[in-house]
C-alpha cells in the first residue's frame, strides 16, 4: 500500500469494501428473516460513512443508523448525492434544540425517549403539516436512553394521541442490551430478564392503541448469539465492519467476518541507536544494546492511542517479507518510533510501509491493538481521525 492522495498526508485508511458487503451478508444469515439495519455512526466507525453506507445499500440493506441528527443529514445529502432515494435513515440523539424541523423535512427517522420529545418533533410536523415516524425507545437495561416501566407506559399513551392527531406515526419500538456479548449461564438469564422487559414494553404499547411495523432489540452480539432478540429488524455495526463484538467468546474469523479496514504509513526515517539511547518523551525504553529504528509519521493527534506506547505491534512490508516490529517508546502527538532489530543492517529502509492496523497475514489486528491498549477494538477503529485520508476497494479481491 502506498498513499497517492492530492493531500500529501503520509498516513493512509485502506478500505475494504468487498468486505463490508461479504459481513453484511454473513450477518444476514445470522439475522434469518429479520432485516439488516447497517450503523454507520462515527463516520461508520472510522472507515468513512459515504461509501460504506453505499456499499451496504449494493448488498441489500435500505435501513441505515446513526446517533446524531447532524449525522443522519449528512447520510441522507450522501446517499441522494448517489441517487439513492429509497433509504430509510434512523437517528437517535438529540440536543433539547434540536431543529426538528430540518429532520423532518429531509425524512429522517426518529428516536423519543421522552415526551419531550416525543412533542417537539409533534410541534415541528404540525408546522410542515406532515407526520413523523418515530421509534420509542425502551429501557430493558443500560440505563442511557429509553423509557422505563410506568414512564414507558406513559411515553406510549402520548404517542397514541399524537398518533390520532395525524402529527406522527409509530413506526418502531426498539431498546439497545447492554450484556449481549455476554453468553454464559449468568448471561443468558440477564437477557431473559431483558426480553421479558421488552415484551412488556409492547404489551404497554398494544394497551395503548399502537401497532408499530417495526420491533428492533439486537445489535451485533444479539444477532450473532441471541436469536430471540431479532424480531423484525437487527441493528448490526461492528460485524459489519469484520470485527467480533466480543473476541475472547468469537474472533472475526470464527465468525467468518473479515475485518475491513487497514492502517499505515511510510517509514521515513531509519536510524541506529547506541546502548543506553532512549527513545521518546520520558524514555520509557531505552536500548540495552545498539538499535536499529524506525519514524512512522503517526501518533495519538491522528487517533493511535498512547496507550500503545512500548507495546503495540507494527508489521513492516519490506521487499525481504513482512518484518513484525513494535512500537518503543511513547506515541507521540504526530510520530511513533518502531523497532527495526539489532542486526548489522536495519530490518526496513525508507520508504518501506508500516502497517498499524490490517488484516493481512502477520498484520497486526485491531484486536491485538485494543489487548496492548487495554481496550475494545471498538475504540481503535473509531477514534481514526478524519485527516487520515481513506482509499476504497470497490470490487471484490483476489
Amino acid at each position: 500500500m502506498t498513499n497517492s492522495g492530492s493531500d500529501h498526508f503520509p498516513g493512509q485508511i485502506d478500505v475494504d469494501l468487498a468486505a463490508i458487503r461479504h459481513n453484511l451478508r454473513t450477518l444476514q444469515q445470522r439475522a434469518r428473516g429479520s432485516q439488516l439495519m447497517a450503523v454507520v455512526k462515527a463516520d461508520a466507525y472510522g472507515h468513512g460513512r459515504g461509501p460504506v453506507a453505499l456499499a451496504a445499500y449494493e448488498a441489500g440493506v435500505r435501513w441505515f443508523g446513526v446517533s446524531q441528527v447532524n449525522e443522519a443529514l449528512k447520510l441522507v445529502a450522501e446517499l441522494t448525492g448517489a441517487g439513492v432515494r429509497d433509504a430509510r435513515v434512523f437517528a437517535w440523539l438529540a440536543a433539547p434544540n434540536q431543529d426538528w424541523e430540518a429532520a423532518l423535512s429531509a425524512g429522517l427517522h426518529l428516536s423519543a425517549s421522552s415526551t419531550f420529545t416525543l412533542e417537539s418533533i409533534a410541534a415541528a410536523a404540525q408546522t410542515l403539516a406532515l407526520t413523523a415516524p418515530i421509534h420509542l425507545k425502551v429501557d430493558v437495561g443500560m440505563g442511557r436512553g429509553g423509557a422505563r416501566g410506568d414512564d414507558f407506559a406513559h411515553l406510549a399513551l402520548v404517542a397514541a394521541r399524537l398518533e390520532a392527531e395525524g402529527l406522527i406515526t409509530v413506526e418502531g419500538i426498539w431498546s439497545h442490551l447492554p450484556e449481549a456479548d455476554d453468553i454464559t449461564e449468568a448471561g443468558h438469564e440477564t437477557m431473559a430478564g431483558q426480553v421479558a422487559r421488552f415484551e412488556r414494553a409492547l404489551a404497554q404499547a398494544r394497551e395503548a392503541g399502537l401497532e408499530p411495523e417495526l420491533r428492533h432489540l439486537a445489535a451485533t452480539s444479539g444477532t450473532l448469539w441471541y436469536p430471540e432478540t431479532h424480531y423484525d429488524l437487527v441493528r448490526v455495526g461492528i460485524g459489519m465492519y469484520g470485527l467480533s463484538p466480543n473476541p475472547q467468546v468469537a474472533s472475526s474469523a470464527d465468525l467468518n467476518l473479515r475485518p475491513a479496514l487497514s492502517l499505515g504509513a511510510p517509514v521515513i526515517l531509519v536510524k541506529r541507536l547506541p546502548a543506553g539511547a532512549g527513545v521518546s518523551y520520558g524514555a520509557t525504553w531505552r536500548a540495552e544494546r545498539p538499535h536499529w529504528v524506525g519514524l512512522v509519521p503517526l501518533g495519538y493527534a491522528d487517533g493511535i492511542p498512547r496507550h500503545g506506547s512500548n507495546s503495540a505491534p507494527v508489521t513492516v512490508q519490506t521487499v525481504d517479507g513482512p518484518f513484525l516490529s513494535q512500537i518503543l517508546g511513547r506515541v507521540c502527538m504526530d510520530q511513533v518510533v518502531i523497532s527495526l532489530g539489532e542486526g548489522d543492517e536495519p530490518a526496513a529502509r525508507v520508504g518501506d510501509w508500516a502497517v498499524l492496523i490490517g488484516s493481512g497475514p502477520g498484520e497486526p489486528s485491531a484486536d491485538e491493538w485494543a489487548r496492548a491498549c487495554g481496550t475494545i477494538n471498538y475504540e481503535i477503529v473509531t477514534r481514526l481521525a478524519p485527516t487520515i485520508s481513506r482509499h476504497y476497494h470497490q470490487e471484490d479481491q483476489p
